[in-house]
């Protein structure tokens, strides 16, 4: 089956526009075989944010921009844009215009969110944010910097024109004035600390004073002397040898060795001394009680009555 020159031409024109399709979207960076989920995401300044620029999650490439388009109302910019479909992520997630580099322009960043939230669809619309690129950094930290040069530059011209005020013509006489003065004071101080040295030299009592103070250093060295010679060391080395024989002592009457360790450490004398106690008081209340019974006093001598307790009476 032979074809007419007008189906083969219009093939090849199909053909030719089929590919010259492929080659644009190539160039674009779509792939035309391959579906990817679509997002859309709305800022109010595209930053220089051009078609074909990278999609990057955590830095790695996973679409482009395909288009971009002002809003109804010149207020807002569209960014619509393509991520294959192997990469999911919450509907929360972020699309954050930043800067890649020095000269690299702006690009376009996923802040993947995994919060639980559904995921999102091809075709939802993003969260959208703008992060500052260096020149607004830049201009974040000089401008207070800025300010304090400013602030520094003016204090430094009033401080000039306060000391351009002071030396005027009379600031420098009084300035002159006051150094004759203190001159002529450290003068009558020099001529003051040699009166005073004139009068110690002349002074035959302020010498005797001195003198007296030489000899009883002379005195204080026989008397330390004299203390080296007492043997002193010995005496020392006996007391603490009379201590260690204390604390020795002390040490058995805690640990209640001999008789007053004994007599300290155990309460057994302070037991009998109470019961003793009790014993006597119980004899004086029965001899309050019953006198009859320890003391018999009869003109005609009466017979002598049986002793008899206080417990067997109640019995």
């Amino acid at each position: 089956m032979k074809l007419s020159k007008e189906i083969k031409t219009a093939i090849f024109a199909l053909s030719g526009f089929g590919l010259f399709f492929i080659g644009f979207n190539y160039l674009k960076s779509n792939d035309v075989f391959i579906r990817d989920n679509i997002f859309y995401a709305v800022y109010d300044n595209a930053e220089g944010l051009m078609v074909g620029t990278p999609v990057t999650i955590q830095g790695f490439q996973v679409g482009t921009i395909d288009q971009i388009s002002l809003l109804p109302g010149n207020k807002d910019i569209a960014v619509r844009f393509r991520v294959e479909k192997e990469y999911e992520f919450s509907k929360n997630s972020i699309a954050k215009i930043y800067e890649a580099g020095l000269l690299g322009g702006k690009s376009l960043a996923v802040d993947p969110q995994f919060d639980g939230a559904d995921l999102a669809q091809s075709e939802d619309t993003l969260q959208s944010a703008i992060a500052p690129g260096l020149s607004e950094l830049v201009n974040d930290k000089l401008t207070p910097l800025q300010e304090k040069i400013e602030s520094m530059i003016m204090h430094a011209d009033s401080v000039l024109i306060a000391f351009n005020a002071v030396l005027d013509t009379d600031a420098q006489f009084q300035l002159k004035s006051s150094i004759e003065d203190l001159n002529a004071s450290i003068s009558n101080f020099r001529s003051i600390s040699e009166t005073i040295d004139n009068s110690l030299s002349e002074n035959g009592k302020l010498n005797q004073t001195f003198n007296n103070l030489a000899d009883l250093s002379d005195d204080l060295s026989v008397v330390s002397s004299s203390f080296r010679e007492a043997n002193l060391d010995n005496t020392f080395e006996h007391l603490g040898s009379a201590l260690g024989n204390l604390s020795q002592i002390l040490e058995r009457l805690d640990k209640g060795e001999g008789s007053l360790g004994k007599l300290i450490t155990k309460d057994d004398l302070h037991q009998s001394i109470k019961q003793t106690n009790a014993q006597i008081n119980l004899l004086l209340e029965d001899m309050r009680l019953n006198p009859k019974r320890y003391v018999h006093f009869s003109l005609f001598g009466k017979k002598q009555v049986k002793y008899e307790t206080t417990d067997s009476k109640n019995e």
